[in-house]
């Protein structure tokens, strides 16, 4: 792993963010009036903590005051607490053979159950797991939820979210298989976007390319997905009319012209709904944050890729993972 650098005083909910590196190459764009109920356009542009090799699953754990995140290749889960230490809580996170195993065998995607237990999109494995232990006693120990569909592994869940009554929408793309879509491990032909009910069935809701983050409406009618292929980098929204069931697939944003472009680094990514129905999302150039109409208000750019993001519990502070980077922004 790189050289960890870790900025003090850096967290969380409710606490004061002081001695922070501010990161120079990043600022906020205003594009609309709007986006001022959410963002302050002064608000700098923090360096949390940096050194690492890919961040991503953003997580604030609010009854211990902090931060976990995804570093996929190294295999690990990483916490920061609310006195700015970095430290290692879980490994391995994605994949638990000890062999080699491609670029990105860890986990990606962490989410809280609604029983309050720590949910992992593990790549490596190939599953959507659930750590045995306590939060504030980890043990890389886990229980499968699901690891495949209608027979076949799936390919390497990335990013998931629950709805109200627990049922939880995930994504299945091919990126934590080493051979990718030409792994000769590959037993699905399709990348999916599913459902896992709170009854343990799996219902595959819709096939697309680069299945990545995904959301839900504050009133959990709609499902937004980020679809990371190049060639069509688009955010899809749908109408869900019952549990596992999504209607209505239309074009949310499209934002295929800007891949490539200088400043523009990145794909349709993790995304996060605020509870004020504003949509942040990462992409081309850092994040995206979107009225429910699917009209950009504003734009993070953060000068890496960046791969995901998540509210503190007020939602007064913004943590992102930008490559190797914890970056952090305050909030209105």
């Amino acid at each position: 792993m790189k050289n960890l650098v870790v900025c003090l005083g850096a967290l969380l909910c409710g606490l004061q963010l002081s001695s922070q590196k501010v990161k120079p190459d990043a600022r906020i764009e205003i594009l609309n009036g709007e986006a001022l109920r959410v963002l302050d356009p002064d608000a700098e542009i923090e360096i949390v903590a940096n050194g690492f090799e890919w961040t991503e699953g953003p997580l604030y754990v609010n009854e211990g005051k902090y931060l976990l995140f995804s570093d996929i290749p190294n295999n690990a889960v990483f916490k920061i607490d609310m006195d700015g230490k970095v430290s290692e809580y879980l490994r391995p996170s994605g994949y638990s053979s000890g062999k080699d195993y491609g670029d990105e065998p860890g986990s990606n995607g962490l989410l809280l159950s609604p029983q309050g237990e720590l949910v992992l999109m593990q790549h490596g494995n190939r599953q959507v797991a659930k750590m045995k232990s306590s939060l504030d006693g980890p043990k890389a120990e886990y229980e499968v939820l699901v690891d495949q569909y209608e027979g076949k592994r799936l390919n390497s869940p990335n990013d998931g979210v629950f709805d109200k009554e627990g049922n939880l929408y995930f994504t299945d793309p091919p990126y934590g298989l080493p051979g990718k879509m030409d792994d000769p491990n590959k037993e699905l032909d399709f990348q999916g976007l599913y459902c896992l009910t709170k009854e343990g069935k799996t219902i595959l809701v819709d096939k697309l390319s680069r299945p990545n983050g995904v959301a839900l409406s504050t009133d959990g009618a709609k499902l937004y997905v980020a679809v990371s292929n190049p060639e069509h980098a688009v955010w899809y929204e749908y109408d869900i009319l019952d549990v596992g069931k999504a209607v209505n697939k239309r074009i949310f944003y499209n934002v295929t012209e800007l891949v490539g472009q200088k400043g523009q680094q990145g794909l349709p990514d993790g995304m996060k709904m605020h509870s004020k129905g504003f949509l942040f999302a990462t992409g081309p150039g850092g994040v995206w944050v979107f009225t429910t109409e699917g009209r950009p208000v504003a734009r993070i750019h953060t000068g890496e890729k960046t791969s995901n993001c998540a509210f503190d519990a007020t939602e007064t502070r913004l943590f992102m993972t930008a490559d190797d980077y914890i970056l952090s922004v305050r909030l209105r």
